[in-house]
């Protein structure tokens, strides 16, 4: 019986026969604040590994990143410390310019749990200031190659400050990217996550977006439209600014406005298919306490149940604003894992009986930049390895038990390898 079960718990973890969950994702969007530029307050990333290992999206949307390097190393973080199924889509650099020149330094990006979501393509959109990023992204059910279900992401950050000459040119953004979307079928699933710096709803970009007569009409989950600014009968939906002391980079006038939105198109609304989760939508950290009001997050003022001190605290010294989330559910089926694989992805170098070192042969390169998993016989995640750009690897296995090893990677389905620690 003792090794019916064990068998029955290795199964379960590294054999990769379909596994299924179904139902809902998680998305979330934030502007990470000039990363990883911004250096101050010192170790930013673990307070942004603080806020993901919280809410776990499925699909993480930013902008205001700045390079490949603080890409790869979000990625690198998230895989290690929240959920080691992440990817990323192709880090891109801005294209679009502004009026004082090739200030390409805000990106946007996402990263996606791949047992939910599948890549499928990605455009860059350009505008007079910054790029729009859309991203073509499958769902990965069990229905997939008979009834795909396709999401249509665009990241975005348009321009900023108040003013007619800068709500003018975040009408010029917002009609670009209409103008896009006039190219995909009316009924497309589209979701936007951005910093629309936005500070009424009466403002010429915002109207064009919900303009009933596009080829895609956008809507607020959220239902909170209005006029935003400094007006705390919206205070539920603020996210900027997080902050009122200088010197940590970003705005510092304290909570008293919406800049950061997930709109979705009026496809997702009541369609069983894929619609938001109604009541879904949050501006994270945001307990929407009244005397919040013009506060810093962290501060008492700003208390209440739903988000801690300890979330609070992380994102005051991660950025000036707050993310925003929303649940999307499918009335289809998920598989757990991705698409099964055969390959012989990577192999033991001499024997698999090991002491102390495991060496490994990368044989397929497209695992580099993932992990290795092991785990025990007992089916317990001993180990997680990072693969790098090579084609051999030693990991330290010193500190493990004696017993039989499972090595696998998660994101991949291939085949899982087997050694055995010995003293």
């Amino acid at each position: 019986m003792k090794n019916k079960i064990l068998i029955a718990v290795i199964t379960c973890i590294v054999s990769f026969s379909s596994v299924f969950s179904q139902g809902t994702f998680k998305t979330m969007f934030y502007n990470l604040l000039n990363f990883p530029i911004q250096s101050v307050p010192v170790n930013r990333i673990q307070n942004l590994e603080i806020v993901l290992n919280d809410y776990q999206p499925d699909l993480f949307m930013v902008c205001e990143l700045n390079n490949e390097t603080g890409a790869n190393s979000i990625l690198n973080m998230m895989q290690q410390g929240v959920n080691p199924n992440y990817a990323m889509a192709n880090f891109e650099l801005n294209t679009s310019d502004d009026d004082s020149g090739d200030q390409n330094d805000l990106q946007n990006l996402i990263f996606y749990d791949t047992t939910k979501i599948i890549l499928d393509n990605q455009t860059i959109v350009p505008s007079r200031f910054r790029d729009f990023n859309h991203y073509r992204l499958k769902l990965n059910t069990i229905d997939q190659n008979t009834n795909p279900i396709y999401l249509n992401v665009i990241v975005c950050h348009l321009k900023s400050s108040s003013g007619s000459t800068n709500e003018a040119y975040r009408l010029e953004m917002a009609q670009d990217l209409t103008a896009y979307l006039e190219t995909l079928p009316s009924n497309s699933y589209v979701m936007l996550g951005g910093d629309l710096n936005l500070y009424t709803n009466s403002e010429d970009a915002f109207i064009e977006l919900l303009d009933t007569t596009n080829n895609i009409t956008f809507i607020d989950p959220a239902n909170r439209i209005g006029s935003w600014h400094n007006n705390t009968s919206y205070l539920d939906v603020f996210t900027q600014s997080t902050r009122t002391t200088n010197g940590l980079g970003g705005a510092t006038g304290g909570f008293d406005d919406r800049f950061d939105f997930i709109l979705t198109s009026e496809s997702m609304q009541n369609n069983s298919e894929l619609q938001f989760v109604t009541n879904s939508y949050n501006a994270y950290g945001n307990n929407n306490n009244i005397n919040c009001y013009n506060q810093e997050i962290n501060s008492e003022n700003c208390a209440g149940v739903e988000y801690s001190l300890t979330i609070r605290n992380a994102l005051y010294n991660f950025s000036d604003h707050l993310p925003v989330t929303l649940q999307i559910e499918t009335d289809q089926v998920f598989l757990s894992i991705p698409e099964y694989t055969t390959l012989d992805s990577f192999e033991i170098i001499g024997t698999n009986s090991i002491q102390n070192t495991l060496n490994l042969r990368i044989n397929n390169q497209s695992i580099t930049s993932k992990n290795l998993n092991i785990y025990n016989s007992l089916g317990q995640l001993v180990k997680i390895v990072f693969l790098e750009q090579t084609e051999t690897i030693s990991v330290n296995i010193s500190n493990l038990s004696s017993g039989i090893y499972y090595i696998t990677v998660p994101s991949m389905n291939v085949e899982p390898l087997k050694f055995v620690k010995v003293n």
